[in-house]
């Protein structure tokens, strides 16, 4: 078996007397396409923060292909290929589709040259092309010269997506891509994920509360509550785990106490 891509060693994070995250371990599998769910205030989105940066860990360790980059600035963590969406879209409203994923090659393009380019003051190079393509792959090519803010809902979240991968990650962190979406733009997220990861051989650690959309597209599962991990393995396995059951739907179920010592057990 090939060493994970990912992995997180006994991580814990504090805000002030705040436990949210705490002593967490799990690994992600090169190549898979891994969820991480809970319940609201779980710490999901907490974990993608210290991944990418946001916030530095108090104690534990996080490895990118065995190196440890708790200490790594988040630009460089982008520079060693991971990449994120974010709950509520980030893109620039003001500016266009296409210099939206512009703005997503930067960690590629340094210098000079890669600053001018969202401003067209370098109107044709490599560089546009290859982002006017990525969006023409997405079914966006119509919308390339609308400003961000004037496209629907589910576009700005494709388009979000295409900047994402223009950086060429090989993680990609997305942070409940499906909010917000009808069903058959769900549908068309779930496809075009699906697509890319084959294609592509990106590695995507997913937070999702649509559990049919996690089941349809992820091998993996690893459930957190109070920052803690309570189970992992297929969407099936965890359905009916006691544990996730308890902690979703505040039922008590036979062994669940048992199976809690166990899990937390030294």
């Amino acid at each position: 078996m090939s060493r994970p891509i990912l992995t997180l060693e006994n991580v814990s994070k504090s805000f002030g007397g705040l436990h949210v995250v705490e002593d967490l371990s799990f690994s992600v599998r090169r190549g898979s396409r891994t969820a991480l769910i809970g319940p609201n205030g779980a710490g999901k989105t907490t974990v993608f923060n210290l991944i990418t940066g946001v916030h530095s860990i108090d104690a534990g360790r996080m490895l990118l292909d065995g190196a440890d980059i708790a200490a790594m600035p988040s630009r460089q963590r982008i520079h060693h290929g991971i990449a994120r969406n974010f709950q509520n879209i980030r893109l620039m409203p003001h500016l266009s589709a296409l210099e939206n994923v512009l703005i997503g090659q930067h960690c590629r393009n340094g210098g000079l040259r890669g600053a001018l380019q969202p401003v067209n003051l370098v109107p044709r190079n490599r560089w546009r092309e290859e982002a006017r393509a990525a969006l023409a792959e997405a079914g966006l090519a119509r919308h390339e010269r609308a400003a961000v803010a004037s496209l629907p809902y589910g576009l700005q979240k494709r388009v979000e997506l295409v900047r994402a991968l223009v950086a060429r990650p090989r993680l990609l962190l997305l942070d409940e891509p499906a909010a917000g979406l009808n069903p058959a733009e769900t549908e068309l997220l779930r496809e075009r994920l699906a697509a890319v990861s084959g294609e592509r051989g990106i590695t995507m650690l997913v937070v999702e509360h649509d559990m049919h959309f996690v089941g349809a597209l992820c091998e993996q599962v690893i459930v957190l509550n109070f920052g803690r991990r309570i189970a992992e393995g297929t969407p099936g396995e965890v359905r009916d785990h006691p544990m996730v059951r308890e902690a979703y739907l505040g039922l008590e179920t036979p062994g669940a106490a048992e199976q809690q010592h166990v899990d937390h057990a030294p």
